[in-house]
C-alpha cells in the first residue's frame, strides 16, 4: 500500500501567509506614491519635466550605486529584521511629506531625498524578501511561491496605480503619500509572524569588498545564471524603448486622450498579471528552460507590432500586442527568479539577488536614456523600431545556453 502525500496550500503556512500579505500591501503603497508624489510635485510645487524625469530616477539611481554593498551586507544579517527596519524607515520618511506640507515647507529638494531613502529602503527589503523565500517555502515549491509574489505584484501595478488616482482626486496627494506611509507599517506588522531559521546568517565575517567580489564570481561563474541574466538585460532594455515615448506618440501626435495611454499601459499589468499566473502550470508541463525559451519564441513576434501603433485598428493590435509581451515577462519572473534562487546557496543569496538588481536596472536606465536619445534624433517610431528588434530575438541567449534543459 501507499499513501499519496499532500502538500499544504502556502497561504495557509502561516509565515509564508505573512511575507504575501507583507509584500502585497507594501507594494500597493509603493504605487499610490508612484503616482501622488509627482502629483504633488506639480501641483504644490510647480514642477516642470526635467524636475519630475529626476524624481523618477533618483530611485534607479539608487540602486545602481547601493546595489552591490547592499546584497553583500544582507548576506551578512538576519534577512527579517532587515524587512521590518525598511518598512519602518520608509514609512518615517514618507510621513515627513504630509507634514512638510501641511507646514508650508515642502521642497523638491525634500521630494528628492524621499525618493532617494524610499529607493534604498526598497532595495534592501527586495533583496531580503527574495533571499528569505527558499528557506521559507523549499527551493522544491519556489515556482509555485513566486508565482503568487509575481501576481500579486503585477496586481498591485494595476490596482495601486488606479485606486491612487481615486485617492489623489478626492483626498489630495498629500493624504495619498500618507496612506502609502501607513502601508508600510502595516507591511511591519505582518512581517512579524514570519520566521526565519538561524542558518540563513553566515558564520563567517569576510571583509565586505571580498565578499562582494565573491557575489559578482559566482554570477558569471555559472552559465544558466548568466544565460538569464542576458536575456533579462535585452528585456528590460527593449521595455523603455517600446513605453517611454508613448506619452508623445499617443497624446502628442495621435491626439489621443490621456486615459487611452493609461488603459493601454493597464493592458501590459493584465498581461504581466496572467503570464505570472499561469507560470507554475506552464513550468510544470514543459520544464522551467524549455518554457522560458519556447514562450518567448512564440510571443516575441508580437513585438514587431508595436512600431506600427497608429490611429485606428492598429492601436487595438499593438494593445494586443503589448499583452502578449507582458504575459511572458510575467511568465519568466516567475520561473528565472525560481531557478535563480534555486542556483544559488543561502549564503550567496542576497549578492546573487543584487548583482541581478543592479544589472537589470541598469538596462531599464539605458533603455530609457536611449529611447529619448533616439526620439530626438530619428523620431518616435525609430525607439519602437529598436526596442521590437531587440524583444524579438531576447529568447536566443536561453536557447544557446544550458539553461534550456533545466527542469
Amino acid at each position: 500500500m501507499s499513501a499519496t502525500v499532500t502538500e499544504e496550500p502556502l497561504l495557509r503556512s502561516r509565515g509564508f501567509r505573512n511575507l504575501f500579505v507583507a509584500n502585497a500591501v507594501s507594494q500597493l503603497g509603493s504605487q499610490i506614491s508612484y503616482v501622488a508624489l509627482p502629483l504633488l510635485a506639480v501641483t504644490s510645487l510647480g514642477a516642470g519635466a526635467g524636475e519630475i524625469g529626476l524624481l523618477a530616477a533618483l530611485s534607479t539611481i539608487t540602486v545602481l550605486l547601493l546595489g552591490l554593498p547592499a546584497g553583500a551586507w544582507v548576506d551578512r544579517v538576519r534577512r527579517r529584521p532587515v524587512m521590518i527596519a525598511t518598512d519602518v524607515g520608509r514609512a518615517a520618511v514618507l510621513l515627513s511629506v504630509p507634514v512638510a506640507w501641511w507646514g508650508g515647507w515642502l521642497s523638491m529638494g525634500q521630494l528628492y531625498a524621499v525618493a532617494v531613502l524610499v529607493g534604498a529602503g526598497t532595495l534592501l527589503f527586495d533583496v531580503a524578501s527574495m533571499s528569505l523565500v527558499p528557506r521559507l517555502v523549499g527551493r522544491e515549491r519556489l515556482t509555485s511561491a513566486n508565482s503568487l509574489l509575481v501576481g500579486t505584484s503585477s496586481g498591485m501595478d494595476i490596482a495601486g496605480r488606479s485606486a491612487a488616482g481615486i485617492l489623489v482626486q478626492v483626498a489630495g496627494a498629500p493624504l495619498a503619500v500618507l496612506a502609502d506611509a501607513l502601508s508600510y507599517l502595516w507591511s511591519a506588522a505582518w512581517l512579524r509572524g514570519v520566521p526565519e531559521p538561524l542558518s540563513t546568517a553566515p558564520a563567517a565575517r569576510e571583509p565586505l569588498g571580498r565578499q562582494i567580489s565573491a557575489g559578482v564570481r559566482f554570477l558569471f561563474g555559472n552559465p544558466v545564471l548568466v544565460a538569464a541574466l542576458v536575456q533579462g538585460t535585452m528585456a528590460n532594455l527593449a521595455f523603455p524603448l517600446c513605453s517611454v515615448l508613448l506619452p508623445i506618440l499617443i497624446v502628442d501626435q495621435l491626439g489621443y486622450p490621456e486615459w487611452v495611454l493609461g488603459a493601454y499601459l493597464a493592458v501590459g499589468g493584465l498581461g504581466a498579471l496572467a503570464g505570472s499566473s499561469a507560470a507554475h502550470l506552464i513550468g510544470r508541463r514543459l520544464g522551467t528552460g524549455r518554457a522560458t525559451w519556447l514562450v518567448s519564441l512564440a510571443t516575441a513576434p508580437a513585438s514587431l507590432l508595436i512600431p506600427f501603433l497608429d490611429r485606428g485598428p492598429w492601436l487595438w493590435a499593438a494593445a494586443a500586442a503589448w499583452f502578449v509581451l507582458t504575459f511572458r515577462t510575467g511568465v519568466n519572473n516567475v520561473l528565472l527568479v525560481s531557478l535563480r534562487q534555486r542556483a544559488t546557496p543561502d549564503d550567496m543569496l542576497g549578492r546573487m539577488t543584487a548583482t541581478m538588481r543592479l544589472l537589470l536596472m541598469g538596462a531599464v536606465g539605458i533603455g530609457g536614456l536611449l529611447a529619448g536619445a533616439l526620439g530626438e534624433i530619428w523620431g518616435v517610431r525609430s525607439a519602437l523600431v529598436t526596442g521590437a528588434l531587440i524583444m524579438a530575438v531576447s529568447w536566443i541567449p536561453i536557447f544557446l545556453s544550458p539553461l534550456r534543459r533545466q527542469p
